[in-house]
């Protein structure tokens, strides 16, 4: 008997944004590559501008406008351009980029940031060129970064000397390095604890290692047949991984595969001919994937489900004809969850600049709608590096999105605060100045203390 197949996000739609809720006048950096080229967090998104130094805009959100050069502040301190960054999960302040340069900076972004204001125009301020940490020990430029989905202040990191290094920020230390590729690492991805990540390579193989032992637990030997590049996401908490490609006659292509079974896949999804990288976007809370094409227009939905046929395409997804560049999903934290937001991609192109995509699941009421709105990874980590690397597995700790009841709860974790060099050293010339002035006090009253 035949039955139609029912889904909460069935409906889901997007309409294209308005000009004033967009981000403009930004030359973007020339460099390419299988990076996203925009990253967010649940209050700021980044993205690559051109010029020396590897200069980057910090945007804010509510905060949309034109930027204008030379004016709008930016941040900005390698010495090279700057081809992959990534917000720290537990910390929407936290921006970690990846230079030419060899090196790894992290940033620290003021609270009073505000390089746009309120009526959309650009804003004098005080740049950011002060790093709280580096991290030193490629010997080729940097092109990924990933933090760990629920251990506080560990990144991973891929370079073309063909390395994965696993760095312990708050140390600012290398953990391990994996240098069982060949080639040049296409993509990275961690599992749902971070026990594991798994990666993509020029030589068409995605490798699944142990991220503590630095070792390959299992492999695909070629997940597509194509030469252009693949990418690869964990379905959640399921043994299954998705992969992105090209066939051998050019044709783009999605595969499911069961990680107790590597041979062949679940499933093979037919999407289209067209050449660019397909970057898949996976919401792990509501299992609705976001294929995005660079150089597309489109965006197409579908949804995962851990049986078979494991894939199934959702309504027309978001369609224009303004092509991608890049893109990545927002937090579920900054989401607008009482008018149904299920999903927000930035969306970044050449010409018009970063626009918000919204996704939205048609409801009448406007009361909060758990069923659509599971609970999602919150911002307090599970653990500490430490007790990560010694062995502790745990998922991300998660958070109701009910508005009420996240008020009561929202960043109740007690996070550390890395702070630069510079601001350390400005608090100790303050706090000296303050004990002389306190000694010369109790030297006017005769009151005798240590002076060791």
């Amino acid at each position: 008997m035949f039955k139609i197949r029912t889904s909460k996000y069935r409906h889901v739609y997007c309409d294209a944004p308005k000009q004033e809720m967009c981000h403009t006048g930004f030359r973007l950096s020339t460099v390419t590559g299988d990076q996203q080229y925009i990253k967010a967090s649940s209050k700021y998104f980044a993205v690559a501008l051109f010029g020396g130094g590897g200069c980057v805009y910090i945007g804010r959100h509510d905060r949309p406008g034109r930027f204008v050069p030379g004016l709008t502040p930016t941040l900005h301190g390698h010495q090279g351009s700057i081809l992959d960054f990534e917000w720290n999960p537990f910390d929407d302040s936290m921006l970690a980029t990846a230079s030419e340069d060899t090196t790894i900076k992290i940033w620290s972004v003021p609270d009073e940031w505000e390089p746009i204001d309120s009526r959309g125009r650009s804003k004098k301020g005080a740049d950011i060129s002060e790093s709280v940490v580096d991290l030193v020990g490629h010997a080729k430029r940097v092109n990924l970064l990933r933090y760990h989905p629920s251990a506080s202040n560990v990144i991973a990191s891929t370079s073309s000397d063909n390395t994965v290094k696993i760095w312990d920020i708050e140390a600012g230390q290398e953990l391990n390095s994996f240098d069982g590729m060949d080639d040049l690492c296409q993509d990275i991805v961690w599992d749902y604890k971070g026990d594991n990540y798994a990666t993509t390579c020029k030589d068409k193989a995605v490798r699944f290692i142990d991220a503590r032992a630095a070792t390959v637990t299992s492999q695909i030997a070629q997940a597509h047949d194509g030469i252009k590049g693949v990418k690869v996401v964990y379905m959640g908490e399921s043994d299954k991984v998705l992969t992105t490609g090209h066939s051998r006659q050019s044709g783009r292509e999605v595969k499911i595969w069961d990680l107790k079974n590597l041979e062949k896949p679940l499933h093979v999804e037919k999407i289209d001919t067209a050449a660019g990288v397909l970057m898949p976007l996976y919401d792990v809370d509501t299992n609705v994937i976001y294929l995005c094409g660079k150089g597309d227009g489109n965006i197409r939905t579908c949804e995962f489900e851990d049986k078979a046929p494991y894939f199934h395409r959702l309504g027309d997804g978001y369609r224009s004809t303004t092509a991608l560049k890049g893109v990545c999903l927002v937090p579920k934290r900054g989401l607008d969850i009482m008018k149904c937001e299920t999903a927000r991609l930035m969306k970044l192109t050449n010409q018009s600049g970063v626009q918000p995509l919204k996704f939205y699941v048609p409801r009448k009421s406007d009361a909060f709608q758990p069923d659509i709105f599971p609970n999602t990874a919150s911002a307090d980590p599970a653990h500490t590096c430490e007790e990560w690397w010694k062995g502790s597995s745990k998922g991300p700790e998660l958070e109701c999105l009910n508005p009420l009841k996240r008020g009561q709860a929202q960043n109740g974790g007690s996070k550390k605060k890395l702070q630069s060099v510079g601001t350390l050293s400005a608090s100790l010339k303050k706090a000296e100045a303050r004990i002389r002035y306190l000694e010369g006090k109790l030297d006017g009253a005769g009151i005798a203390y240590d002076k060791a």
